[in-house]
């Protein structure tokens, strides 16, 4: 299990951030999702995603051509509480509400089923 300094600096960088937060409103998005919501490019979504699995953060799931992502269920109690607690003070302010408001888009129209 990683240590608190270990679960605030993986808090510290914007992009995990905002995935770990996508991750806690939205229980499951792919690399595809992650970078048309953020705006970003895949490797970098990938090398993010990557850090937060191999912290054990988030765990991830094979489906065909995909990968899914959702957050550990087995982290610390104290952890999920700051998560949840990050999106609910969060959740209104940008960039996390246009965040929200692109997943769904991207939900909804289900851009990676192609």
């Amino acid at each position: 299990m990683i240590s608190p300094q270990e679960f605030f600096n993986l808090l510290s960088d914007e992009t995990r951030l905002r995935c770990l937060l996508l991750l806690q409103k939205e229980k499951e998005l792919c690399v595809c999702e992650f970078s048309h919501i953020l705006g970003s490019i895949q490797p970098k979504i990938s090398r993010h995603l990557s850090l937060l699995r191999t912290s054990g953060l988030i765990l991830d799931e094979r489906r065909g051509q995909w990968v899914y992502y959702r957050l550990n269920e087995g982290i610390q109690p104290w952890m999920q509480q700051v998560l949840a607690a990050t999106l609910e003070k969060l959740k209104d302010t940008n960039p996390y509400q246009s965040d929200f408001e692109r997943s769904t888009c991207v939900r909804n129209n289900n851009i990676c089923t192609t």
